[in-house]
C-alpha cells in the first residue's frame, strides 16, 4: 500500500491513475493549471518546489497509519509540549461562545483547576467591548470585559497551578481596524489593485518586514507582559488565490508568503521554544505538515454536537499524530452522564481540549471530568508513543458504533462509542487473534456495560444498553 502526504501549508495537488498500463502517482503544490501559479526564472536562478513524502508498507490502512505516524514523529520540531501533553481548558465551545469577562471567568478557573487541567485559555472577543468581528487587529485587551485588567485574570490563573492562554488570529485585520489604515497597501494581499478581503478581514502578507514587526510586538506583548504560555491561533477566512504585490503570479505571491508566514513561525519558537501554539484554523481546516512540524497541537474541529464528534475523533490519526491532535470535551450543564462520559471518551485517546460550564455541573458529573482527566494523565505516556488502529475502519458520521484503538507495546486503548442500533457490538482487533489477553473498562470505573473476549475470533465483545453511550477499554497481552 502507498501512502504519502504533502508538506505544504497552501495550494497543493495530487494526482494517481495509470497510463500505458503503469501506475503513477503525481505530488505537488500550486500549478498554473490549479493554483495561478507561476514563476519566471531568470538566468542563474532557482526554484525549490513544496516538500513530499511517500512511504509504502506490506499491510492495510493500518500499517499504513502506523507508520505515517512514527514518520510525523521524526519531522517536527523537539518540543515540551508533546513529551508532556498538558491538558488545555478552553472557555469557547459550548461555553462562553467568545464572551469572556472577568465575571464568568473565575468560577471557570476555578472549576478547571478542580478538574485537573493544566493549561486555561480565554479565547476570542477579550480584545473587544462588544462585537468584534471586524476590528480585530490591534489586539489589545478590553478594558469593559477585564476591568482590573487582562494580567489580573492571568495571574489568577497562573495561581490556581494553570498556565494561561489567549486566542489569536494574527495574519488577518479587521476592515475597521484603526491599524489596517496606518499600514501601506503593500502588507495586504492586493489583487487588480485593489485589497483582498474576505468576511470583513484583510489578508496580512507576511513579507512584508511591517507586518513581521507587527506580529513580533503582538506575540512578545503576550508573551512578556501577560504571561502567556499558551496561543490558540485561529484563521477564519479564505484570501483566495493570492497576490499580486512584487510576484510574477497570484499563486506565487501566495507561496512566498505562506513561506515566510513559517519562516517567522520558526523565529517564534525560537524566542519562546516552551511556547505552545495551536494550529486552529477555524477548528481545523488547515491541518498540514508544514505547518504540523512546528505546531505542537491542531485543533480537529469546532463540531459542537458530541455525539458527530466521535466520528471527527475516531479518524483524526489518519490526519494528525494522536498527542498534537486537540478533541473537545464540553460537557453540557443540562446534560446527564452517558453525555458527560461520551463527551470524555471522544478526546481521552488524542489531546484533551476540556470546555463547558464546568462550574454548573453537579456533583456525579464533575466527578466524571476530574476521573477522566486523572484517566488521562496515567495513559498520556503511552498516547505519545502509540500507533492507532480501527477495529471497525474508518468512521461514518451514521454509523451506530464506532471504534478507535491505540497500540503501544503489549498495551491496547480502545475506544467504543454507541450511537443507536443494537445494544452490542463485535470489535475485531486481528493483531490480537489467539493471545491472552486481559480486558478492563479503564474509563469509566462505573462501568455498566457488558464485555468479554474471544481469544479464538479476536473479538471484544461489548453490549451498552443506553443509546448513545461510550466507554474506553484497556486490552494487555498477558
Amino acid at each position: 500500500m502507498l501512502f504519502w502526504q504533502i508538506e505544504h501549508n497552501g495550494s497543493w495537488h495530487w494526482e494517481i491513475s495509470d497510463q500505458a498500463g503503469h501506475l503513477y502517482l503525481q505530488l505537488g503544490g500550486p500549478t498554473e493549471n490549479h493554483s495561478h501559479w507561476y514563476h519566471e526564472l531568470k538566468p542563474g536562478g532557482a526554484f525549490t518546489s513544496v516538500p513530499v513524502s511517500v512511504g509504502a508498507v506490506s499491510g492495510g490502512m493500518d500499517r499504513a497509519a502506523a507508520e505515517l505516524t512514527k514518520y510525523r514523529r521524526r519531522i517536527r520540531r523537539k518540543n515540551k509540549d508533546n513529551e508532556e501533553l498538558g491538558i488545555i481548558f478552553n472557555d469557547y465551545m459550548n461555553c462562553l461562545w467568545a464572551e469572556p469577562t472577568t465575571e464568568k471567568e473565575l468560577p471557570l478557573i476555578d472549576a478547571a483547576a478542580r478538574a485537573g487541567c493544566e493549561y486555561y485559555c480565554i479565547d476570542a472577543g477579550w480584545y473587544a467591548d462588544g462585537y468584534w468581528w471586524d476590528e480585530v487587529g490591534e489586539w489589545l485587551p478590553s478594558a469593559a470585559r477585564f476591568p482590573g485588567g487582562i494580567k489580573e485574570v492571568m495571574d489568577y490563573i497562573r495561581s490556581k497551578g494553570m498556565i494561561p492562554g489567549l486566542w489569536l488570529e494574527l495574519e488577518v485585520m479587521g476592515i475597521h481596524c484603526p491599524k489596517a489604515g496606518e499600514l501601506p497597501e503593500e502588507c495586504f494581499f492586493c489583487r487588480h489593485g485593489k485589497r483582498v478581503y474576505d468576511r470583513s478581514r484583510y489578508q496580512l502578507d507576511f513579507r512584508h518586514p511591517l507586518v513581521i514587526r507587527h506580529a513580533d510586538e503582538v506575540i512578545d506583548r503576550l508573551v512578556l507582559e501577560y504571561g502567556v504560555g499558551y496561543i490558540k491561533m485561529d484563521y477564519n477566512i479564505e484570501p483566495g488565490i493570492g497576490t499580486e504585490v512584487d510576484a510574477d503570479s497570484f499563486g506565487q505571491g501566495l507561496l512566498e508568503h505562506e513561506r515566510a508566514y513559517l519562516k517567522w513561525l520558526d523565529g517564534v519558537f525560537e524566542r519562546y521554544p516552551d511556547l505552545v501554539i495551536e494550529n486552529c484554523s477555524s477548528g481545523g481546516l488547515r491541518m498540514d505538515y508544514a505547518m504540523l512540524s512546528r505546531h505542537s497541537i491542531q485543533s480537529t474541529s469546532d463540531q459542537e454536537d458530541y455525539r458527530h464528534y466521535a466520528t471527527i475523533a475516531a479518524n483524526s490519526p489518519m490526519g494528525v499524530a494522536m498527542e498534537q491532535a486537540a478533541v473537545w470535551s464540553y460537557p453540557k450543564a443540562e446534560g446527564d452522564v452517558e453525555e458527560t462520559i461520551f463527551n470524555m471518551v471522544n478526546a481521552l485517546l488524542m489531546r484533551v481540549h476540556q470546555s463547558g460550564h464546568l462550574a454548573e455541573l453537579p456533583p456525579e458529573r464533575s466527578a466524571l471530568v476530574k476521573e477522566g482527566l486523572d484517566y488521562y494523565k496515567s495513559i498520556r505516556k503511552d498516547i505519545k508513543e502509540a500507533t492507532p488502529f480501527w477495529p471497525l475502519g474508518f468512521s461514518s458520521f451514521g454509523d451506530d458504533w464506532v471504534s478507535l484503538g491505540l497500540q503501544k507495546g503489549n498495551k491496547n486503548y480502545v475506544a467504543v462509542w454507541r450511537r443507536g442500533g443494537k445494544p452490542w457490538a463485535e470489535i475485531p482487533i486481528p493483531h490480537l487473534k489467539g493471545k491472552n489477553v486481559k480486558i478492563r473498562c479503564g474509563y469509566p470505573s462505573c462501568e455498566k456495560c457488558t464485555y468479554n473476549w474471544n481469544p479464538v475470533g479476536g473479538t471484544l465483545s461489548v453490549a451498552i444498553h443506553e443509546p448513545v453511550a461510550a466507554r474506553l477499554f484497556e486490552a494487555e497481552v498477558i
